[in-house]
């Protein structure tokens, strides 16, 4: 499962840095889920484009990373529970 966390744009809108967290039971997968989003970057550009085509003069260029703040945050848990 994929959720979106952050979404940071460019001021002229040309590029966005889309982070994702992915839930799943193993751990190596996530970057290996995150490197097949990047590629397919395109067509969720041209989807993305084909909804929003009328509310947005720029399209932008989509980069997408793994967001690791919730296993940070477990991380920090589980050390204080010690």
């Amino acid at each position: 499962m994929l959720t979106v966390t952050k979404v940071s744009i460019t001021t002229d809108m040309a590029y966005a840095r889309v982070y994702l967290s992915v839930f799943g039971p193993e751990q190596e997968n996530k970057k290996k889920v995150v490197e097949e989003v990047n590629g397919m970057s395109r067509n969720i550009r041209r989807l993305l484009g084909d909804r929003v085509r009328f509310q947005l003069r720029v399209i932008p260029e989509l980069q997408f990373f793994e967001d690791d703040s919730l296993d940070y945050i477990a991380k920090i848990d589980d050390l204080l529970k010690q």
